[in-house]
């Protein structure tokens, strides 16, 4: 097994081992286990059955994850896209009153073409020629991104109308007060040098959650799975000629798109697995892997599959390879029968590792060339207008079409390559014209 695992995996060559990487996957599966529940639940105000639903998201996740592992040896896991799903839901189904198998059918057609852009590199080259700088950029922007989610997540960051965000009051706020125990918890034991102090901050939270009567024990641990065959297959293309329906297409397009990219770059900029060109040697790999899981995702009947950023938090632990997408893979298959078991770990408990791995991820920030405003201003765009905006693609494109106006203005225009124009214009029309 060993011997299997270090040719497969590369363990050695990633200076890490299979220790490190099961406790890896295990964190991240972890982090990222609400999109269990979550998107069920959000798809099913689209009117699909919520047991189907939770299946299917975790076969789509274990599948993708899968993928990623064997194909690009990455510690990323995949699963269906906070913020797509919603879009699926609320605009798509509910706003423009759109069938939910003309979405599906959206999202495979979306999946296709991603596969075909990758097998021409052009996803490739879009990772690749992003500068140095930026990439440095985005993986603190998704750092602070990440850290922010924490924060709602534990309750101490909440909606206010006056200022949009707001402190919540602490007294009497046990989730707000275990998230920050919780943060000490991994922080102290990181501090030490405790191997898995993020999951195990997860798990000593997780009991203090339940001491404190904010989580519950189910009432059972083993459940059998609902059948899939409500929402499997059902993709329904009646709509293809239609003007509407590729609106739908380029808008999960484009948000899936950049937010793989972001997510890629930003996972693999601390994992240290960008070559010394600031080059992802397995691009091509992980983004068919995305590309393949998001048509998978629709056959089974759930919104665009993409990398997940919480991914992080197993690379926080030491995760470099696939065998960590492995072990998260195979935890999303287990959940489909243990869910009231996963349904335990409350956000949180949650919250602390995320707070903490994007406190982890700002540390690229310290990487970029802050002696020239052409390289700073573009990448710390990406690190405020990603948490402000609440998207990582909106972040990157900030920072391209910033990038490209600064060094033109400052006549270094010829520092930016093809490829940056390129995107530069296409962002700028995007926002200036659709």
């Amino acid at each position: 097994m060993n011997q299997w695992l270090e040719k497969q995996f590369k363990l050695t060559e990633r200076k890490t081992d299979a220790q490190t990487e099961v406790i890896a996957g295990i964190t991240t599966f972890m982090t990222m286990a609400y999109i269990i529940f979550v998107n069920p639940d959000l798809l099913s105000k689209a009117g699909m059955p919520f047991g189907a639903l939770m299946v299917s998201t975790c076969l789509a996740a274990a599948f993708a994850t899968i993928l990623m592992a064997f194909m690009a040896n990455y510690p990323i896991a995949l699963a269906s896209g906070m913020g797509l799903n919603a879009f699926f839901a609320f605009s798509v189904v509910i706003g423009m009153k759109i069938p939910w198998q003309v979405a599906l059918a959206a999202i495979f057609v979306e999946g296709v073409i991603f596969i075909l852009l990758t097998m021409t590199r052009l996803r490739e080259q879009v990772i690749n020629g992003i500068p140095m700088s930026l990439k440095h950029g985005i993986s603190a922007g998704i750092g602070l991104f990440i850290a922010f989610i924490g924060f709602q997540g534990g309750g101490i960051t909440v909606a206010n109308p006056a200022t949009m965000v707001g402190h919540a009051t602490l007294k009497g706020n046990l989730p707000a007060l275990l998230t920050i125990a919780g943060l000490v918890i991994i922080a102290a034991l990181e501090a030490k040098r405790v191997r898995g102090a993020i999951l195990w901050g997860i798990i000593a939270t997780t009991i203090l959650a339940i001491i404190a009567g904010v989580a519950k024990m189910p009432g059972g641990i083993v459940s059998m799975p609902p059948s899939i065959a409500p929402i499997f297959m059902k993709m329904d293309f009646g709509m293809f000629a239609s003007f509407d329906f590729w609106i739908i297409v380029f808008t999960f397009f484009f948000v899936d798109f950049f937010d793989t990219v972001g997510t890629l770059i930003g996972v693999s900029d601390r994992a240290g697995l960008l070559d010394k060109d600031g080059n992802l040697p397995q691009a091509r790999e992980a983004l068919m892997a995305d590309a393949v899981g998001t048509v998978a995702g629709s056959m089974l009947g759930v919104s665009t599959v993409t990398s997940y950023v919480e991914s992080a938090s197993g690379v926080g632990v030491g995760g470099r390879t696939g065998l960590a997408s492995l072990v998260t893979a195979g935890l999303f298959l287990l959940a489909i029968f243990f869910s009231p078991l996963v349904s335990i770990v409350p956000s949180c408990a949650t919250a602390p590792a995320l707070i903490f791995v994007g406190v982890y991820m700002m540390m690229g920030i310290g990487n970029i060339n802050f002696g020239d405003w052409t390289e700073l201003l573009p990448s710390v765009m990406a690190v405020f207008v990603m948490p402000f905006t609440y998207s990582i693609a909106t972040g990157i494109e900030y920072a391209i079409i910033t990038y490209a106006v600064v060094k033109l203005i400052s006549g270094r225009a010829k520092d930016v390559s093809a490829i940056m124009w390129a995107l530069a214009i296409i962002f700028a029309a995007k926002e200036l014209f659709l």
